[in-house]
């Protein structure tokens, strides 16, 4: 359940949607993303990532730090009450068109317009900087229009030691959680029209969910403030197991379905036809 700039083997995913009104920020989307990559590309490798939302900085990336196991925590959460599903901003200055910088094991490069991507990619060390193609860039300009994209580069070394992606941002629709899933681990744009195995979690949270919803998440009790700010008391999630297959699209949910509890209502969501 990934895109990545070159092949790659991905197992193991976990995403993670909350909603939250957050005593700085107001309110945002946290979002959760994590797997094991085996880059099978004869040089580095990239994740990519559609965000919904037209403000991403790396302000909003936020670090794991020695807490390093936050979505297994969540997972381990909900994981005795799931079954597995057979179906189903830089203050005062103007950010430039591709925002570079390293986070975690990553160089991450984001930009609205993922055609522009090439032009930032000097700035990647080469020993993380993939080939890019420019058709899998297109697609993203052509269906994905008001996001904003995030291109996780790294290489085999960084992936076996990578932490969590942990982000937060205002989102284009406050009341519904979508989480990336589109996949595709050619370097090639993702057919729509396929349909892709799964291995991975959908985690999902709500500060406005009414008192014994979901599982609670035990936390160390030396986290950071900072981080703990933005993350649930309690979760829910589902299992999409392995050997199973679905359409090759993103999970969505409603807000007013998630706060009822009702997992079945999450579906898949692909981009509009272009």
């Amino acid at each position: 359940m990934c895109i990545s700039t070159g092949e790659a083997a991905f197992s193991g995913t976990i995403v993670y949607c909350g909603r939250q009104r957050h005593p700085v920020h107001g309110l945002i989307h946290v979002l959760g993303y994590q797997n094991t990559a085996v880059n099978l590309a004869d040089g580095p490798n990239a994740m990519l990532l559609h965000l919904p939302t037209r403000q991403l900085t790396p302000g909003h990336f936020l670090s794991a730090g020695r807490t390093g196991d936050v979505l297994q925590r969540m997972v381990a959460a909900v994981e005795p009450t799931t079954a597995a599903v057979d179906d189903m901003v830089w203050m005062g200055a103007e950010p430039p068109p591709v925002q570079v910088f390293d986070h975690d094991v990553y160089t991450v490069l984001l930009a609205a317009d993922p055609t522009l991507i090439p032009t930032a990619l000097y700035q990647v060390l080469a020993r993380r900087r993939p080939r890019l193609d420019p058709r899998l860039l297109r697609f993203y300009a052509d269906h994905f229009p008001d996001h904003t994209i995030a291109v996780c580069c790294f290489d085999n070394a960084d992936a076996q030691r990578a932490k969590p992606l942990l982000l937060w941002y205002p989102p284009l629709d406050p009341d519904q959680l979508t989480v990336p899933a589109l996949d595709s681990h050619t370097g090639a744009a993702p057919d729509l029209d396929a349909t892709v195995p799964l291995d991975h979690w959908v985690l999902l949270s709500t500060d406005q969910a009414p008192s014994g919803w979901g599982e609670p998440v035990d936390y160390p009790a030396s986290m950071r403030h900072s981080l703990r700010s933005f993350l649930p008391a309690a979760v829910m999630g589902r299992y999409y197991g392995e050997g199973h297959t679905l359409p090759n699209a993103d999970f969505t949910i409603s807000h007013r379905d998630l706060l009822t509890g009702d997992l079945d209502r999450m579906t898949r969501l692909q981009p509009p036809r272009r």
